[in-house]
């Protein structure tokens, strides 16, 4: 195995609640009130529909807010990857990851390994770059008969990336809870991945919409947990070890130090990381493109430093 090169679960799709749009020469995030099941691929509107985005709807006008999934792995944390993520926006290289107690940071000594004290308090994550990054990895069951378009290959992963506190802590509870009420067989369990919505002060009464994860429809948690006994039974004597499989992927993610690589992060970083500044103040409705700083990534993580002490200003 190759060392320093974090080894994450094959992805062959993506979820979304949202795309990306051009505005004034400028391409920005756009929120949505339903999923979408993207490839990889990407096209001159965006990315390319996955066949099973189609397959899932009752009709193409349906709004896409449930989606029958499994999980791959037992242990929720290798489902779900969470970490405090400040990249840099100008190549997608991960600058600075933690979890609020530690974090691996470049600097020019290398990565190194610091205490983190989440971005409230930390004087690099002063510019409102460094956010809480969710990755959930999920098997999506295709619809019956429709097998192929899925590209089920057993271990292939759909992939839905979010920066919402709402989506993280609620997969988080979500899975802690259904592997203790499972005894351990989270990922035997039939599950519906479903798109939620609030109003909070903060969103002025605007629907918020977060990810959650619960038991099908007209499935309760007790037939769920004696569905998924009959499934890992049933595995087990096929020869399914899901240990190992676990055991697998928490070596894969600790064999590097970080698991975004420069050219995931660069589609990361124009969706969920866009170029912010004073409050009310659009970047869309700007004609030209914020300079870049110089100096290099060393001069930009040092000019982030000064900021957060109350250095150098920010450049225009």
């Amino acid at each position: 195995m190759l060392k320093g090169l974090a080894i994450t679960p094959p992805v062959i799709g993506r979820i979304s609640i949202g795309r990306v749009v051009e505005k004034n020469g400028r391409r920005l995030p756009e929120k949505d009130d339903e999923f979408t099941l993207t490839s990889q691929v990407q096209g001159l509107e965006g990315w390319v529909k996955h066949p099973l985005d189609a397959a899932l709807r009752k009709d193409s006008s349906a709004k896409l807010r449930a989606i029958p999934v499994r999980l791959p792995f037992g242990a929720p944390e290798l489902n779900l990857r969470a970490h405090y993520t400040l990249f840099d926006r100008e190549t997608g290289r991960p600058l600075c990851v933690g979890d609020g107690e530690r974090c691996r940071r470049v600097t020019e000594q290398g990565i190194e390994s610091l205490p983190c004290p989440t971005p409230a308090a930390c004087p690099l994550a002063q510019d409102g770059r460094c956010k809480p990054y969710g990755r959930l990895h999920v098997r999506v069951v295709p619809p019956e008969g429709e097998m192929g378009a899925g590209e089920d290959d057993g271990l292939g992963t759909f992939v839905f990336r979010t920066t919402g506190f709402n989506s993280i802590r609620t997969l988080s509870a979500r899975l802690a809870y259904l592997k203790a009420v499972s005894g351990g067989l989270l990922a035997s369990l039939p599950l519906m991945l479903r798109l939620r919505g609030k109003s909070t002060t903060q969103s002025y009464r605007a629907p918020v919409y977060y990810v959650d994860v619960t038991t099908p429809p007209g499935t309760s948690l007790e037939q769920a947990v004696v569905q998924a006994a009959a499934e890992d039974e049933r595995r087990k004597q096929l020869g399914f070890d899901q240990w190992g499989l676990d055991e697998a992927a928490r070596e894969g993610y600790a064999a590097g130090a970080f698991e975004e690589s420069e050219e995931e992060g660069g589609a990361v970083v124009e969706e969920f990381y866009p170029e912010t500044g004073p409050e009310g103040y659009d970047p869309g409705s700007q004609p030209e493109p914020r300079p870049k700083s110089p100096g290099g990534l060393q001069a930009r993580l040092e000019g982030r430093l000064r900021r957060g002490n109350g250095g150098d200003p920010a450049p225009a």
